[in-house]
């Protein structure tokens, strides 16, 4: 082949050699081409043309030298120039930090890319960072990255950084690169452990959006689901980690259709399920949904039940639409307040999010209107959820029961399977027709507890599981209301 001349192909040439005899260093290389130099004469070689003989006499060929290009599978830990072919899996959010030894701000990105062989973390750093939003890249993208430097991962594995002179470029469609869709398996499929896998369902549970603490400390949110196959015979806990609200459907419902792209599959832990495979994804994972989205439209509903507060400026209750479907709202005190509201009350609002039967009214993007439409004969009554106890079922949907209370309240601590220790209260109620346990976690806790003997009462929202010996109970839930009746 033509001889190189550049410093940089003779970096390239000798990050090539160095891979194939692995138990060389560059310190021992130099010293080879210093030795072939004096023998073969001074002033007939460059150091560039010693390396040439020097691989010669190791068996290592050059062929490919002038492409200076690699699979994903050949990387390793030290590579100075490493250019690359991928497609991209994950395309993680910009992350803004202090530099400690400056006090510097600084910014980081990763991506995850892979090919036929393998897959590999690419790290941006400050002004890459904003390179894939420039380029509109996404999940399915085939791109090369030029000139990476190699480095350890915290796992130990090579990751590929950017520096100064690296770049990302677009590159046509390579088909020996497997697409999105072609590795995507159905929740039927799962039988192992996997990293960055793509996994499509049906969600057959009511999606949330919890808070948590993540582990920078920084106050984050998840979302949480169950991912079910067609015939709703399996389903699997689906937590997706610091997830960006804005990319989750303002209207997600169960029974939608949803790919989760870049997920770890775990073995689920029996003592709190299960004991099936669980999917985790994180900030990183990207979300697709096959269905159209619907739009947030103006929704008419009757206030069931009106209750506690949540601490975060909002509060919760209970409501129905016009076909009767119960819903949970948490409703922003800046656009109604709970004493605004009465029980059976009609409103009009347009959410801010419909995640299964949870609806969101936020300060933001949401809008509240008491109407004078209390006895709309079209919409549902409280009548509809009034029970006598002997007809109560163990369901999620909400109950009214009127009773009285027949024991003082007991309250006792209660460690969880996280190790947590939290109140519980619990009362005995009857009616005409038999009794039944009412208990309260957690905050509802002092609800059942400010109950008397004797008091009759008047429940709202409150749902029926199975308690102490597989018996019924009531319990009260954050949009439950109790009054106490004359």
């Amino acid at each position: 082949m033509q001889a190189l001349s550049s410093s940089q192909d003779f970096k390239g040439m000798l990050e090539i050699l160095l891979r194939q005899r692995p138990e060389l260093n560059p310190e021992r290389v130099r010293d080879l081409i210093d030795e072939k130099k004096r023998k073969v004469g001074a002033g007939y070689l460059t150091d560039q043309g010693a390396l040439f003989l020097v691989a010669a006499d190791l068996g290592v060929s050059f062929d490919n030298v002038s492409k200076m290009q690699t699979g994903l599978k050949d990387i390793y830990i030290g590579a100075k120039e490493a250019t690359v072919v991928g497609r991209i899996m994950n395309i993680y959010p910009i992350h803004r930090f202090t530099r400690r030894d400056s006090n510097e701000q600084a910014a980081t990105r990763t991506l995850v890319i892979y090919d036929k062989d393998a897959k590999v973390k690419v790290k941006l750093w400050d002004k890459h960072t904003t390179i894939p939003d420039e380029m509109g890249l996404q999940a399915g993208d085939v791109i090369k990255i030029v000139k990476g430097y190699v480095r350890a991962g915290l796992d130990g594995k090579p990751v590929i950084n950017l520096g100064n002179y690296s770049t990302i470029e677009t590159a046509p469609d390579d088909s020996s690169i497997p697409t999105i869709d072609s590795m995507t398996i159905t929740v039927d499929a799962i039988n192992s452990l996997q990293d960055n896998a793509v996994i499509s369902g049906t969600v057959s549970s009511n999606p949330r959006v919890t808070d948590f603490v993540n582990a920078r400390g920084e106050a984050s949110k998840s979302l949480q689901l169950q991912l079910s196959n067609e015939a709703g015979t399996r389903s699997l806990r689906a937590v997706i980690w610091n997830v960006d609200e804005s990319r989750v459907p303002k209207v997600f419902r169960t029974g939608s259709k949803v790919h989760l792209i870049g997920v770890r599959v775990k073995q689920g832990n029996p003592q709190y399920g299960s004991g099936d495979f669980e999917i985790h994804g994180d900030e990183g994972t990207m979300l697709q949904f096959s269905s159209s989205q619907e739009d947030v439209e103006v929704m008419p509903l009757r206030i069931i039940s009106i209750g506690e507060e949540t601490g975060r400026g909002s509060f919760m209750c209970f409501a129905v639409d016009r076909a009767g479907s119960p819903l949970t709202l948490t409703i922003d005190n800046s656009l109604v307040s709970s004493k605004q509201l009465n029980e059976g009350a009609m409103i009009e609002c347009v959410p801010s999010r419909i995640f299964g039967n949870s609806v969101t009214l936020s300060k933001d993007d949401s809008y509240v209107r008491v109407t004078d439409e209390g006895d709309d004969a079209s919409f549902p009554t409280q009548s509809k959820f009034e029970k006598k106890i002997q007809d109560v079922q163990i369901s999620q949907d909400p109950y009214i029961i009127e009773a009285i209370v027949l024991q003082a309240p007991e309250t006792a601590e209660v460690s969880t399977k996280s190790g947590e220790t939290i109140p519980m209260t619990s009362t005995l109620l009857g009616d005409d027709t038999g009794e039944i346990r009412l208990v309260g976690w957690r905050n509802q806790s002092a609800g059942v507890n400010k109950l008397n003997v004797g008091d009759r009462t008047r429940l709202a929202g409150v749902t029926a599981g199975s308690g102490r010996e597989g018996k019924v109970e009531l319990t009260l839930r954050p949009y439950s209301s109790i009054t106490k009746l004359s």
